[in-house]
């Protein structure tokens, strides 16, 4: 049984907007991967510079059968994105190529080496 998806807003105010972008980006996720269970996303400004702005990150962590996957909206650096879009994102596509592996893998497609 699927559960609904969960929104937590550390330090900036809750957004009915990003609820919204980040709904149906989790929308799109279900529909290429039925079998999620739950859906756990943490939109963050992790520190207010107040000479480059905010900001933001994203965490998202997706409860499968069998176990549990987690992924961020890091860019290289770990200083997060300029837009809160870019980091929705960007999270978004890291899960769904997350998700595409740990589907392989079910599948067996994943390639291993003989021990020599």
């Amino acid at each position: 049984m699927r559960q609904e998806l969960q929104i937590a807003f550390r330090n900036i105010d809750p957004s009915p907007a990003l609820e919204h972008l980040i709904g149906e980006h989790a929308d799109k996720l279900d529909r290429f991967f039925t079998r999620i269970l739950a859906t756990r996303v943490v939109f963050e400004v992790p520190h207010r510079h107040r000479h480059q702005g905010n900001r933001y990150t994203v965490q998202i962590a997706l409860t499968l059968p069998g176990g549990e996957l987690v992924v961020h909206s890091d860019k290289p650096g770990g200083h997060g994105h300029e837009t809160a879009d870019a980091a929705i994102r960007d999270a978004f596509d890291a899960a769904r190529h997350a998700l595409e592996r740990y589907a392989e893998r079910q599948r067996h497609e994943v390639k291993t080496h003989a021990r020599a």
